[in-house]
């Protein structure tokens, strides 16, 4: 089975689940790569936490890792790290290629990830490249917990498809207006409880997106402040801990402008 095939197979089972976007579907070209991958990820976005088929599971897994291995796959262990502290790494492009023990999701307080189809967002682009286990997993998980996730904690679940073993959701603070002290701690919160988690696991290296930046609208340099301050304070007090290798991974240009002044000087 080639990719067109196993993507047309892949969309055939999700619009059985859900026949209302049949319509849309038959708009689009049955025979184009790219029309029918994008309709792929816009059903795993849009579909709701329900169990599947082992044989959906197993064709999509197939897929999804043929995927990460075409795009390249980052090894974390070759990246140096800055003059000043060889655990601290910059990283900038697409976070789903990293191998690190754990990468971050900046996620929303439902914590089922984004259901946009093909929004631009880290928590779409994550849960798109992980597989639909990731979003059924945390619905597991949030029904256990009974509420929303509270700004500024951590949860850990597998990575599945993605080269990363492990996924840690935060819910990082939005802004609608100034940044406020209250704002500030939470975001520090989220770096901390995700350093926390990764330590519990005694996992060795994380990457951290950006949290709270772009959709949430906190300011880019300030957040990355926060990120830095906060990371480095972790470290310092906690010599003891398993993790060696820290990615501040940036997707902008902007950012990663900002990560360098912050740490190389």
């Amino acid at each position: 089975m080639n990719k067109l095939e196993q993507v047309k197979e892949l969309n055939h089972m999700l619009l059985a689940e859900m026949p209302e976007y049949r319509l849309q579907a038959n708009r689009l070209d049955a025979e184009d790569y790219k029309e029918q991958r994008m309709l792929l990820r816009s059903l795993m976005n849009l579909r709701n936490p329900m169990p599947v088929s082992q044989y959906f599971l197993d064709l999509q897994d197939e897929f999804l890792q043929e995927e990460t291995e075409e795009k390249g796959i980052v090894h974390v262990s070759e990246l140096l790290g800055t003059a000043e502290d060889n655990r601290l790494c910059i990283w900038q492009g697409d976070i789903t290629r990293l191998d690190a023990d754990a990468i971050v999701n900046a996620a929303n307080a439902a914590l089922l990830g984004c259901f946009i189809p093909c929004h631009k967002c880290i928590d779409n682009a994550i849960h798109s490249a992980a597989g639909v286990q990731l979003r059924d997993v945390c619905f597991q998980m949030m029904q256990k917990q009974g509420h929303e996730e509270a700004t500024g904690s951590a949860k850990i679940t597998k990575g599945y498809n993605l080269p990363a073993k492990y996924v840690i959701h935060t819910v990082g603070p939005v802004i609608y207006d100034e940044v406020t002290a209250e704002d500030k701690i939470m975001l520090a919160s989220c770096y901390a409880s995700c350093l926390q988690v990764a330590a519990e696991k005694n996992l060795e290296s994380i990457a951290f997106c950006c949290i709270s930046t772009g959709e949430f609208h906190f300011p880019n340099e300030l957040a990355a402040e926060i990120a830095v301050d906060t990371v480095q304070a972790y470290l310092n007090q906690n010599s003891d801990t398993s993790l060696k290798k820290v990615i501040f991974n940036v997707f902008k240009d902007l950012d990663k402008r900002i990560y360098e002044n912050l740490l190389e000087g």
